[in-house]
């Protein structure tokens, strides 16, 4: 089998899957609070969106992650790990893993470790109660807390996703750091991104730009820039006092293109080659057209032949070039 190669010579194996647009969050950042989530029949159903993936992992694809909106809210998801997993065990898939906001985990972080996930990624903006509850609109702070504290009592590594806002979390930068350190999680910190018709307004005044952060974090630690690549958009590096690792995704001062290896599909099955680009293609329609493969794996391939050399999101001007129109709970995360 052909594997697939994008047209600047990148091998896709990283394969990021949206099985809902719903969420039981409503983040200021990357939903509208009173959001108008898809019909149902537009989703693909669970064994539709096993046949994709399988049909990626078949094209070279050994990094699975299964996103949302928040993926633990769809009805049934663990009969759709539970049936993917079959890719962890003939060894095709070297990772099955979820980013989710950790309402759900305390229900069912022991059945998604028995499925073979090794590693989950929590997104988690503050340690404060009333801040959480700001930031989110709907969640919980303990639930989350309780949550994160099961998936590590079920041998969950757990890596806290952080985005970095100006005025919000500013404060938190060492705060977060300590009690990561304090509990073996790794952290990344993500630069907010222009997706979404939220306000432009909102957006810039958002907007904390990483090399900020870092040399912050650089004002009281040692930082050793680590070549480690996850293979994703982070740069990592080691702090030396506390020994842990801290990663920034920098999608707006450091486009990371060079080496993307990962495409995204939507829950209603469109696949974006870039996150900030609009291109993409349908996969829904080839998919529901026959139950033979041949025709997803040729829109598949002819997909990947377009996938750009980058994206052009940039904030240096006071205004939200490239703006996605789209959501991020739309594409996932």
């Amino acid at each position: 089998m052909t594997p697939l190669i994008d047209p600047f010579a990148r091998p896709i194996s990283y394969l990021r899957v949206s099985v809902t647009d719903r969420c039981d969050f409503r983040c200021t950042y990357c939903m509208a609070e009173h959001m108008q989530f898809l019909p149902k029949k537009d989703l693909l159903t669970l064994e539709e969106l096993d046949r994709l993936c399988s049909t990626f992992i078949h094209l070279g694809v050994t990094k699975l992650r299964i996103t949302g909106g928040e993926p633990l809210v769809r009805r049934d998801i663990m009969t759709f790990f539970r049936t993917i997993a079959r890719h962890l065990d003939s060894g095709a898939l070297s990772e099955l893993t979820l980013t989710t906001n950790g309402s759900q985990l305390a229900r069912f972080a022991d059945e998604l470790a028995a499925c073979g996930i090794r590693r989950v990624n929590v997104s988690l903006d503050t340690l404060d109660q009333e801040k959480f509850a700001e930031i989110t609109r709907w969640g919980r702070l303990p639930q989350v807390m309780q949550g994160i504290e099961a998936a590590k009592r079920a041998g969950l590594r757990v890596k806290i996703n952080t985005v970095a806002l100006k005025g919000f979390n500013e404060d938190e930068l060492f705060s977060l750091l300590e009690w990561c350190a304090r509990e073996d999680h790794d952290l990344t910190f993500i630069e907010v991104m222009p997706m979404g018709e939220m306000g432009e307004e909102l957006r810039l005044d958002q907007y904390w730009p990483l090399k900020d952060l870092r040399a912050r974090l650089a004002e009281r630690f040692t930082l050793t820039d680590l070549a480690e690549r996850s293979g994703g958009p982070a740069r990592y590096v080691r702090i030396e006092e506390t020994g842990q690792k801290v990663g920034f995704i920098t999608p707006l001062t450091h486009n990371f293109c060079e080496s993307c290896n990962r495409v995204r599909v939507t829950c209603t099955g469109e696949l974006f080659m870039c996150l900030g680009q609009e291109d993409m293609a349908d996969l829904r329609a080839p998919l529901r057209a026959s139950s033979d493969d041949a025709a997803l794996e040729q829109a598949i391939r002819a997909a990947i032949a377009r996938k750009p050399k980058g994206h052009d999101f940039d904030y240096s001007r006071q205004k939200v070039a490239g703006q996605m129109s789209r959501h991020m709970s739309h594409t996932g995360g």
